[in-house]
């Protein structure tokens, strides 16, 4: 079949040569990281005061599971439409766009929205807003560099998602401190001057590929991709994963482990930040090796260290050594799903591809803290809910080393 050159997709091997990258292109990748780690700072403002509202309004294992789940469904829905409409206009419109219109949610929550669990949730379900910077931040960074280079370009970027360990680490602290709407109030603010810097600095790459079809016919367009499904599969893996952990990890470690919340949320900013040191090493391999091959490896390690952790070991060492390569593989696997999606998306749907990509991976993350909470309210125990997710990586694995390999041989987009 020949493409239109607007769709073509960019086959050139990993590792080739290319042109060079200019300086500019290394500015806007910083920008739009800056922006993605602050959006994600005030998307995670919920995860780590969970146990904290839990106590105060009484909430059951669920009702809290519940509070710090819906972000982050909510973002990952929203990113396909947002996706979409990046392709169309671009990250220097819809960077400041959905900064300005996460600062909403975020004062609510720390002036008024914290007293109920109603409340919560719908301050929470405007938070999920700030998730869909995700699908901005991508076909932006990709526009901006030759394909030899995206998968590095990708992972830095996506070294964003260390916004969380900003709300984990000062979180619980700030609260302490100064009181409830502290967090909220500083996030705010970070929020509203990345918004105003990003309206006045970040520029879209020259000759972005702009798509002239309506949003529905784009959107339906997408959806018959193959690259879409595929690539969609093995991040609710990955990037679900790594969501999953870092929601519900705090919770986990005080009720499994019986740690204070401050321990547990410092524990999970670790899992958090190996997690961001490990996405752009694997955009880093992929761009060598191949994205289907760091896919492999990584899966076998989570596979591994899921089945280690639902034993039930003790903390020290084996559950911190479970804990951090789960961190560390499911990091490596984001980035190389998205190297993945770089090699194989045409140029004017790469928003499209991965705002439903970035909803199937966040919409991983949204599952797994409530099946845990749900398990351990039924059994006391995690271990069930470890074993499932062995058991889909296990499938995972089977699917990359078998299907995907063929249809990608050599980690290289297949010729038309």
């Amino acid at each position: 079949m020949v493409q239109r050159p607007s769709e073509q997709r960019d086959t050139s091997p990993p590792g080739h040569p290319g042109t060079s990258v200019p300086g500019r292109a290394w500015a806007m990748l910083v920008l739009a990281t800056a922006g993605f780690a602050v959006n994600f700072w005030a998307w995670a403002l919920l995860s780590p005061l969970g146990p904290r509202f839990g106590e105060s309004l009484g909430l059951t294992s669920f009702e809290q599971s519940l509070l710090v789940a819906v972000p982050v469904v909510v973002g990952s829905l929203g990113r396909i439409p947002v996706g979409a409409l990046t392709d169309r206009f671009g990250g220097r419109i819809m960077f400041p766009l959905v900064s300005a219109v996460t600062v909403v949610p975020v004062l609510q929550l720390g002036l008024v929205g914290h007293s109920s669990l109603t409340a919560l949730l719908a301050g929470g379900f405007l938070l999920g807003v700030g998730g869909t910077s995700f699908a901005v931040g991508v076909p932006f960074v990709n526009a901006w560099f030759p394909p030899e280079r995206r998968g590095l370009a990708l992972g830095v970027f996506g070294t964003g998602m260390g916004g969380t360990a900003i709300s984990a680490l000062t979180t619980v602290k700030l609260v302490d401190a100064h009181g409830t709407a502290t967090p909220f109030l500083i996030t705010a603010a970070a929020l509203a001057v990345y918004a105003v810097l990003a309206a006045v600095l970040l520029r879209d790459a020259p000759g972005r590929a702009v798509p002239s079809a309506p949003l529905a016919h784009r959107l339906a367009a997408t959806v018959r991709l193959g690259t879409t499904w595929q690539a969609s599969a093995l991040y609710v893996v990955a990037f679900g994963g790594y969501v999953a952990f870092s929601v519900y990890l705090p919770t986990y470690l005080k009720t499994g482990y019986g740690l204070g919340q401050a321990d547990a949320a410092n524990r999970m900013a670790g899992f958090v930040l190996l997690a961001v040191v490990m996405r752009p090493a694997g955009g880093w391999l992929s761009d060598r090796i191949g994205p289907v091959r760091v896919v492999t490896g990584t899966l076998v390690v989570v596979l591994a260290a899921a089945l280690v952790q639902s034993s039930a070991p003790p903390l020290t060492p084996v559950g911190t050594a479970a804990f951090l390569s789960l961190a560390a593989s499911l990091g490596a696997g984001s980035g190389a799903v998205f190297a993945l999606v770089a090699l194989l998306a045409p140029a004017n749907r790469v928003g499209s591809v991965t705002g439903v990509v970035g909803a199937a991976g966040g919409l991983g993350g949204f599952v797994p803290p409530l099946v845990m909470g749900s398990l351990y309210g039924t059994y006391g125990s995690y271990a069930l809910g470890l074993v499932l997710l062995g058991a889909v990586a296990a499938a995972a694995l089977a699917y990359t080393a078998t299907s995907l390999r063929r249809t990608v041989p050599g980690g290289t987009a297949p010729a038309e």
